[in-house]
């Protein structure tokens, strides 16, 4: 027997068939197309389940279960997203609406939190019995396993670590505050921080990487670093310090077994998380501790989130 995994993101819907080894044995995609209206995004995710199943030579009859990860509020018990801010789900009965396309029983999860416990299941945090996972893309995403459960919160909106404030009265972040992890330490800041460097310095070979202040991206101020550029390096140094600074406080705030980093920024490997454990060895609360937190890239990539949502059951 397999289940189905969905990722539900803003961009796109993936759908895969893993198998009780949480390989991905076949999946199909789609555009979400995120302006329409909620039946027709549902309908979608039906129908790039179907066409995983038969990619992968199976029927619906074979399949136990769906698991769903979904952005924004998603409430695991009743099955409803209660509010997505970059999709027109606003107390959605998602559970209730595939179980009707598929007949089949769905589970539903926060995405960010779907990816984390397809890491502790399957990825860098297999055999754990607590991580964080922290993704580095758009915004600072995160997701919490605590004792082997997803740690959702009272109301199932906890774990936005991206929101923790770093930085009183800082940089204003798009959920309306100024200051958050996310405004320092996403790829996105990382990328407003270097086309910043760039103005500054307009002899810096960013310049010649980039080609012009709109082509720099998440790369261009490491792969500057390596060249030797003396304002590539600075941009680093100072990016590497906020995404330590959010680490540092969930690893005093939960002391897991594993913090696992994601998101496009985490393929610098070494480059991005050698500096970051020293400075968490110096400022971490248990630094005295026998046992510390392992640091370590997240493994399963753009297949967490459809490996988490398909171990939901």
């Amino acid at each position: 027997m397999v289940t189905i995994g969905i990722d539900l993101g803003g961009t796109n819907i993936v759908a895969g068939v893993v198998d009780e080894q949480y390989r991905i044995i076949a999946s199909a995609t789609c555009k979400t197309k995120a302006q329409r209206p909620a039946d027709a995004i549902v309908d979608d995710m039906v129908r790039v389940s179907r066409e995983a199943v038969e990619k992968a030579g199976l029927t619906m009859d074979d399949v136990t279960y769906v698991g769903v990860g979904a952005p924004g509020t998603c409430n695991a018990d009743s099955g409803v997203v209660e509010y997505a801010n970059n999709l027109p789900f606003h107390n959605l009965p998602l559970k209730s609406m595939m179980n009707d396309r598929m007949g089949k029983p769905i589970y539903i999860e926060n995405d960010a939190n779907a990816a984390a416990w397809g890491e502790f299941k399957a990825g860098a945090a297999k055999g754990a019995a607590s991580c964080v996972c922290v993704t580095l893309g758009t915004g600072v995403g995160g997701g919490i396993v605590l004792d082997g459960k997803i740690y959702d919160g009272f109301n199932f909106a906890g774990a936005e670590i991206g929101h923790t404030v770093i930085m009183r009265d800082g940089e204003p972040c798009t959920c309306g505050r100024k200051g958050c992890w996310e405004a320092y330490a996403s790829a996105t800041a990382l990328i407003r921080q270097t086309r910043a460097a760039m103005q500054r310095h307009p002899d810096s070979n960013m310049w010649d990487l980039a080609g012009s202040l709109q082509g720099a991206n998440g790369l261009t101020a490491f792969d500057a670093m390596r060249a030797g550029d003396a304002a590539g390096k600075a941009v680093v140094e100072a990016y590497i310090d906020y995404v330590a600074v959010g680490v540092i406080n969930m690893i005093n705030i939960f002391q897991p077994e594993v913090v696992c980093i994601g998101g496009g920024v985490s393929k610098e490997g070494e480059t991005l998380l050698a500096p970051m454990r020293e400075k968490i060895e110096r400022e971490r609360y248990s630094r005295y501790s026998a046992r510390q937190s392992k640091l370590c890239a997240a493994t399963l990539g753009n297949d967490a989130g459809v490996i988490g949502a398909a171990c939901l059951g």
